[in-house]
Parts: C-alpha cells; sequence; structure tokens
C-alpha cells in the first residue's frame, strides 16, 4: 500500500457529504476555472434567458399593427373628410336669405357674413371650395342667396353682383319721383312704371272713378326689389303697403267722423306732409286746413301750385300764383283735385284727428321748422316780420 492509501480523510465539520456535493462533471470538474469570458458561474445556477428572444415577436406583431393600421386611419379620415366637404358644397336650397355686402368688405368678411345668414354652413369648407375653383370679385351691395345653397351657387350669386336694389317712397314724394327711382333698378322700366301708376292699368281703391292719378295712394318706406320682379308687382306692393296704413289708422270712420271721403282725408293728410313737415307742426296744419274749408275761404298753400309746376319747394313768385290750374289754391277755393304727395303715417294721423284750435294761418320762424301760429291776419304780418328778421322770409 502506498503512502496515504487506505487512510479515511475525514470530512471537515459542516462540509457537505459527497453525496450532497455536485460531481466534476456536473460542476465542470473540482479545478475547472472561470467560465468562458471571464466570469466565474455560480454552482446551481441557470443560465438566464436573453431579453430580446422574449420581447422580438411583440415588437414584430405592434409594427405589423402599425403598418397596416396607420394607412387605414389616414384613409378613413380622409373619406370622413372628402364627405364632410362634399356634403357642405352640395348644398340644398332653403329660404331665401338677402345680405348686404359693404363697400371694402374682404372676402372673409363676407364668408363670415355668408355664415350667420346660414348660406354656407362652414367657412372653411367653403374657403376650400374658393380655393379650388377660384375667389370672386365681390361688389358691395344687396344680394339674393338661399340658406344651405350650394358652393357653386353661392359663387357665381356673388360673382353676379347685387340684384337686389331699393326703391324709397318717402314722404313728401310724388308717383313721378318715385319712377325716376325704379328706372335706376336693373330690368325695370321708370317710363312702364310711371305708365301703369297713371293710366288706370292698376288702380287704389281709393281711388275715386275716373281719376288716374295715384299720388296719395303708395305706401311709404323702403322696398327691396327683388331679381326678375316685375314693375307690375313692384307697383302692386306699394298699393297694398298704403291700404294696411288706411286700415291701421281707421282711414274710412276718421274721414267720416269729419264729415269727409277718405280720398278728401288723404288730400288733407298729403298737404298736411309738404306744410308741416314736422310733427310738432303737423296737427296745427290740419286744423287750419280744416278752418279754412269750413269758412270756404282760400287755402292759400304754396305747396299745392309747386305741384302743379311739378316742383319741389322752392319759392313761389308771384307769376306762380296767377298760375290757372285746380291746384292753385290761391285761386280755387276747397281741396285740390288730387293728393299733391304721399303722406306720412304722422300726417295722415293729423289729418284724421288735428289739433284743436281756431288757427287761420301759419308760417316758419325758426330754422328748426317751428311754425307760429295766428287766428288773425294781422298775427300773421308780425309773424312773419319775426320769420324775416331771422333771416326766413
Amino acid at each position: 500500500m502506498r503512502e496515504g492509501e487506505g487512510v479515511p480523510v475525514t470530512a471537515a465539520p459542516g462540509a457537505p457529504r459527497s453525496s450532497d456535493t455536485p460531481d466534476a462533471a456536473a460542476t465542470g470538474g473540482a479545478g475547472a476555472g472561470p467560465a468562458p469570458g471571464g466570469r466565474a458561474r455560480r454552482a446551481g445556477t441557470r443560465p438566464r434567458k436573453k431579453a430580446h428572444a422574449q420581447l422580438e415577436p411583440e415588437v414584430y406583431r405592434r409594427r405589423r399593427l402599425l403598418v397596416i393600421g396607420v394607412p387605414i386611419v389616414v384613409l378613413c379620415l380622409l373619406v370622413a373628410a372628402v364627405t364632410w366637404y362634399e356634403s357642405e358644397a352640395s348644398g340644398g336650397k332653403g329660404p331665401a336669405e338677402v345680405v348686404t355686402v359693404a363697400s371694402g368688405s374682404s372676402m372673409g368678411a363676407v364668408t363670415a357674413l355668408l355664415v350667420r345668414a346660414h348660406v354656407v354652413g362652414s367657412a372653411l369648407a367653403f374657403h376650400v371650395y374658393l380655393a379650388l375653383h377660384g375667389t370672386p370679385t365681390v361688389l358691395p351691395g344687396t344680394y339674393l342667396l338661399h340658406r344651405n345653397e350650394s358652393f357653386a351657387d353661392v359663387r357665381a350669386g356673388l360673382a353676379g353682383g347685387p340684384d337686389v336694389f331699393s326703391v324709397d317712397v318717402l314722404p313728401g314724394f310724388t308717383v313721378g319721383e318715385v319712377a325716376a327711382q325704379v328706372g335706376q333698378v336693373p330690368g325695370h322700366d321708370g317710363a312702364h312704371f310711371l305708365s301703369l301708376a297713371t293710366t288706370g292699368a292698376m288702380r287704389s281703391p281709393y281711388e275715386p272713378a275716373g281719376s288716374d292719378n295715384i299720388d296719395g295712394l303708395l305706401g311709404t318706406g323702403t322696398y327691396r326689389v327683388m331679381a326678375g320682379e316685375s314693375d307690375q308687382a313692384l307697383l302692386g306692393d306699394m298699393i297694398a303697403r298704403f291700404d294696411a296704413l288706411a286700415s291701421a289708422v281707421g282711414l274710412a270712420d276718421g274721414a267720416a267722423a269729419l264729415g269727409e271721403t277718405p280720398y278728401q282725408a288723404i288730400t288733407v293728410a298729403s298737404i298736411v306732409q309738404k306744410e308741416g313737415v314736422y310733427q310738432k307742426n303737423l296737427g296745427r296744419v290740419a286744423r287750419v286746413i280744416y278752418n279754412r274749408l269750413a269758412r270756404g275761404t282760400l287755402l292759400q298753400m304754396d305747396s299745392t301750385v309747386l305741384y302743379s309746376e311739378h316742383r319741389d319747394g322752392g319759392k313761389v313768385t308771384a307769376a306762380d300764383l296767377t298760375l290757372n290750374t285746380p291746384y292753385n289754391t290761391y285761386l280755387h277755393v276747397g281741396l285740390t283735385p288730387t293728393p299733391i304727395c304721399f303722406p306720412s303715417k304722422a300726417s295722415l294721423q293729423a289729418a284724421l284727428a288735428p289739433t284743436a284750435g281756431n288757427w287761420l294761418y301759419f308760417v316758419v320762424v325758426s330754422n328748426d321748422g317751428t311754425e307760429a301760429f295766428s287766428s288773425t291776419f294781422a298775427g300773421q304780418q308780425a309773424n312773419e316780420r319775426l320769420a324775416q328778421s331771422r333771416g326766413l322770409g
């Protein structure tokens, strides 16, 4: 036996028994050095798996979803945007809307105006349409459009220029003055309008039999003349407006209470309009007219003479006062044969309810239109001197 053979080896206290110790094969041998790479691996531990080996399938799946999903989302958004734009652009044709473009308005301001009027639903969509089809030159004026109208029709309407115009029937105007305004409206003829009004082609229910003079019988105010509207339709609107006014102020009953016909009361109102002008004068001017009529005295109203000369205001000369026309109230007693202008509502009311008083004269004595009234000729002369002293004679 060699030295050392057969001698039992005693394990150190606490050391594991041989049966608990991994064999050399499992541990890489008792004398195994550090693992390749220079790091020693602990006995009994398992090697960790690489992290990227676990993440690669998940990353791939996400990338595949992005590659497929993003184009689909973009396509859906594009389809939705095109559908929305086409819906806005195609529109329909709702109720009529009248819009007025102010001078110097930008296209942005015009578009905002159209949105407020519900002519277009989206300013953005309309701007896109104009960018694609061209922005028209929009002239200042009034246009007849429609709610929810197609962008093509809106653009065409704006490009065509204003197509809604105004005619003003002002208190104190005559039918000739109204006809002159109508003649300024594209598509209308002032001479044709005047012919309709003065030849009996269209009549007012207050117009006496045998009369073809419609002065005094058209309602005052502003009339919008739409594209394609005829002279007949416009004149009909004016007649209807006066009829509504006459009914509202109780013309028939009011005239009867004064012992006048409705047409006579309208004639008084027309003279009141021209002579009184301002609200503060109207009731007393009406009373002067009725007082003179009751006495059988000449009315001596300058406005009636001017009407016979187709003049609106101005000085009446001695030669004018000698004109032998039925409208010269310096020569003929009583009312003129017809009204001499279109009266306002206030003048019509004054003619139906004149201010109580015994005045026979009046004259303007102030630059603000104030008139002084008197019941005697001496009082009138004093008022005339006052007017002259103020540069009004």
